[in-house]
């Protein structure tokens, strides 16, 4: 196996969300088409999603979730996430990504170890979806609005309750160091807590494990710190203990690709980035993101980009100098 670049080591990073002293962020994402909106992931952290409405897909631990109305949902820390955007028509979702620490005091009182303490021990879980209908709906929107108001963004723009013309504004993620504002945040968290528990909304963890989650998750990470390298599916399969057969249909229910697309999509990611990041000849962003062979490689990019490598270094580098 080639060792992995130092081009590579310095573009590939753990996403902290927020800061390491203020974990917590909030991200903004926006539909440009039918299809994958935000990939399939998972984090230690917990995600509070807004939908102000669209067509969306969500899907958490191998269970779909249909959206087509205003809804909170919340994804715990370690569940496999994805959402697909169902309509060709621009839709925006916001999102707040915190991780349990966040609560963290030195007093034992009765908050600390009835609340805070169970949900950084992950013994309780969040509920997963609030409707409007729901009696705590408008409380935890309000809250939502005055969390992103502490990060400065704009509350007419974040919660846009109609459909929204296309516009080339990028997707983006804010953090802050402003002690104000953090203070503004975690008090707005702390309210969100206390009516999800007013309203018995909590559940306690069940210890049932689903391995069939677990394994996909192993599968991910062994294609994205071995996707430099030839990845066989036996490679894969004996990863996760399955046969191959069994392997690539579990795949495919979970993730909505074989795993042979999926590699070959994640590494054109990795591809793309090297373009806009680095002056790699395209043989070279080639070899770096495991394709043998430079005409599969550039089949595959025009596949998923439609374009050529050059021409999407070019474009790149004209959306930069705009």
């Amino acid at each position: 196996m080639r060792q992995q670049s130092s081009v590579l080591k310095d573009l590939k990073e753990v996403r902290l969300h927020g800061t390491k002293s203020f974990p917590c962020a909030i991200y903004r994402t926006h539909s440009v088409g039918k299809g994958v909106f935000v990939k399939h992931h998972w984090h230690d952290e917990v995600e509070v999603l807004y939908f102000s409405g669209g067509e969306f897909r969500l899907e958490i631990n191998m269970e779909s979730f249909s959206i087509e109305s205003e809804c909170f949902y919340f994804v715990n820390p370690g569940e496999l996430h994805s959402i697909i955007t169902e309509t060709s028509e621009c839709y925006w979702e916001d999102a707040v990504v915190f991780s349990p620490s966040i609560f963290g005091f030195d007093s034992g009182d009765e908050v600390q170890i009835r609340l805070i303490k169970p949900i950084q021990n992950k013994e309780l879980l969040f509920p997963r979806c609030i409707m409007p209908q729901h009696p705590a709906f408008s409380v935890l929107r309000n809250a939502f609005v005055d969390i992103m108001r502490a990060f400065g963004q704009s509350t007419e723009e974040s919660f846009m309750t109609q459909k929204a013309a296309h516009t080339h504004l990028a997707d983006s993620s804010l953090v802050t160091d402003n002690l104000i504002s953090q203070m503004y945040v975690k008090s707005s968290l702390m309210y969100i807590l206390a009516t999800l528990s007013a309203h018995g909304l909590f559940s306690v963890t069940e210890r049932n494990f689903d391995r069939r989650v677990e394994s996909i998750k192993t599968a991910l990470t062994f294609i994205k710190d071995n996707f430099q390298n030839k990845i066989y599916i036996s490679d894969l399969a004996s990863q996760v203990n399955l046969n191959e057969q069994y392997f690539c249909r579990l795949f495919k229910k979970a993730i909505g690709y074989s795993p042979i697309e999926y590699i070959n999509e994640y590494r054109i990611k990795q591809a793309k980035r090297l373009l806009e990041d680095t002056e790699l000849q395209v043989i070279e962003v080639c070899l770096e993101c495991g394709f043998n062979n430079l005409g599969n490689f550039l089949q595959e990019f025009r596949k998923y980009t439609g374009t050529t490598p050059l021409q999407y270094r070019k474009h790149m580098e004209l959306l930069k100098k705009s």
